[in-house]
């Protein structure tokens, strides 16, 4: 009996090496993938590979019989001729103990003799710690697959996204217009991205986008129905539901204090630096639902380039960073150092119940698309000298938030910006009321705006992870000018509540007024409201 159980384990042990073998272990042993499926055989006949010659045969028969402990390949052989490792065995044995446990807990007593109890259990001590290592390879096994779970599908990328839809309108006449132009529509927004590491420290993230809140030239639905960016949503982008990729950044420290942020297109400074606005505020998805309430307009401009972080002290980081407008695009005026770019500088400092951060920002755009306040002001705050004049600006800001309790935040920012054309021309300027003017740019000509906000927020009020807000601002606004210049000021004012559903999506209902849009108060006031559902996963 002693010689039949050891062959049955030396065989049965064959259908699982693959499970158990190590990188060190010689792999000739390891089982083909192609032959993973195995099968319990209740007789011996099932397997083409073992004939009644076979001086085993009488074994297997009996321990099929007897005890049922032999595994088959799934195209039916036993390949009895295969090299046994001290682990398969043991890995066999313990599948024979197991099934032994299941033959006496039945009843079946009579089936398991007294001598082969006795044989079983001095294997099981002779091979214990084998058994102890089989154990703790499982466990390990275990650890990786629930790490590749969590992961989802591998085990250095991760997928999170972002699903916004939306119901909007707006109540107004239009900017330069007699009536309402605009209807109540519904639009979404997706964002997928993959976000690998390589060293645990490092970070790529790949971005997936789609989404139709422009239109196919590439404006702002809301914006063209109103006659003003004034009315922009923070999360209007995509046109048609175009799947495309805006985005590609990689973030790899170099030491405690010194971390380095590159990529191609889609970096913005809100990718390189930190907007000093509670996350709760900034966030596309689950913050502020206008596009200027959000953050200081200072941080919406980017590009492709490179940025450096450096931590002077725990609380004091110091931000350098430079972005081409075009840098992927190998043409005239483009790349990296022949057409539009911004560069940045801004020092933060992080307290224990908020932070305030100090801005610089230089930026150049060639004549064509000319926005220096990325569409949250006016059209003349964005393009003073009209979009055929090249531009350069230089913007100083401050931003800044403070948690008094909990429950209870306030955040601010405002910013002054020095405008010059750069050359000379006739260029059609924004006259405030949904029109344009020809007017004669001089090189050198200059403008200035000005802008700012001030809002209140109030964490987990009405419920774990709500959010409620409100914000009062002063959208951008020229107030000196070689060319042009605004007299009124626009005023916006902002309430919202965010609805946290579950962990994985919020509702946000939200309300904002502009007070005499494109600071023209012969312009009637435009009321936003908006719904929007936000998913998270």
């Amino acid at each position: 009996m002693i010689k039949i159980l050891f062959h049955s384990f030396f065989l049965l042990f064959l259908a699982v090496p693959a499970v158990w073998a190590t990188p060190s272990e010689d792999n000739s042993s390891a089982v083909d993938a192609d032959d993973s499926g195995l099968a319990q055989v209740t007789s011996v006949s099932q397997l083409s590979d073992v004939k009644p010659s076979d001086w085993a045969f009488q074994a297997l028969q009996s321990l099929v019989e007897r005890y049922g402990c032999i595994i088959g390949y799934s195209d039916s052989t036993y390949r009895g001729n295969r090299a046994l490792s001290r682990y398969e065995f043991a890995a066999g044995l313990n599948a024979c103990m197991d099934r032994v446990s299941e033959l006496i807990a039945v009843g079946t007593n009579d089936l398991v003799k007294k001598e082969d109890l006795t044989i079983l259990q001095k294997l099981q001590e002779e091979f214990a710690a084998e058994l102890t290592t089989l154990r703790g390879r499982v466990d390990v096994l275990e650890a990786r697959a629930a790490t590749l779970e969590e992961q989802q599908f591998s085990t250095t990328t991760r997928l999170n996204a972002q699903i916004i839809t939306a119901v909007s309108d707006t109540f107004g006449s239009r900017v330069g217009g007699e009536r309402d132009q605009s209807q109540i529509y519904f639009a979404d927004r997706g964002r997928l991205n993959f976000e690998s590491s390589f060293t645990g420290k490092d970070l790529l993230r790949v971005r997936l986008e789609f989404g139709n809140f422009l239109n196919s030239n590439g404006t702002s639905q809301i914006a063209s129905a109103t006659g003003t960016g004034m009315t922009r949503l923070n999360f209007d982008s995509g046109s048609s539901n175009r799947l495309f990729i805006p985005h590609i950044r990689y973030y790899f420290p170099v030491s405690d204090s010194l971390s380095f942020i590159v990529g191609p297109t889609g970096i913005g400074y809100t990718d390189i630096t930190d907007t000093v606005t509670p996350a709760t505020i900034a966030d596309d998805g689950n913050g502020v639902p206008s596009l200027f309430g959000s953050y200081s307009p200072l941080f919406r401009r980017g590009g492709g380039g490179a940025a450096a972080n450096w931590k002077i002290t725990n609380d004091l980081v110091l931000t350098l960073g430079y972005l081409a407008n075009n840098a992927n695009v190998p043409l005239a005026r483009n790349g990296l150092f022949d057409g539009g770019y911004n560069a940045l500088a801004h020092l933060t400092y992080y307290g224990k119940q908020g932070s305030v951060g100090v801005a610089f920002s230089h930026g150049y755009t060639p004549g064509g698309s000319i926005d220096i306040t990325s569409g949250t002001g006016s059209l003349l705050s964005g393009a003073p000298f009209g979009n055929s004049i090249a531009t350069s600006n230089n913007i100083l800001g401050i931003q800044g938030y403070y948690r008094f309790s909990p429950h209870f935040q306030i955040h601010t920012w405002g910013g002054y910006i020095w405008a010059t054309a750069k050359n000379s021309g006739f260029s059609n300027v924004s006259n405030g009321r949904g029109g344009t003017d020809s007017l004669f740019i001089n090189n050198g000509d200059n403008a200035n705006v000005w802008f700012g906000a001030i809002g209140m927020s109030f964490p987990d009020v009405g419920g774990k992870g709500n959010l409620p807000g409100i914000l009062f601002g002063l959208p951008p606004r020229v107030s000196n000018s070689d060319v042009r210049e605004e007299s009124d000021n626009s005023y916006h004012i902002e309430a919202f509540y965010r609805w946290r559903v579950n962990d994985n999506i919020s509702v946000t209902p939200g309300l904002w007024v502009i007070l005499n849009p494109e600071n023209d108060s012969n312009n009637d006031s435009q009321y936003v409201g908006v719904i929007r559902t936000t998913f998270d996963f």
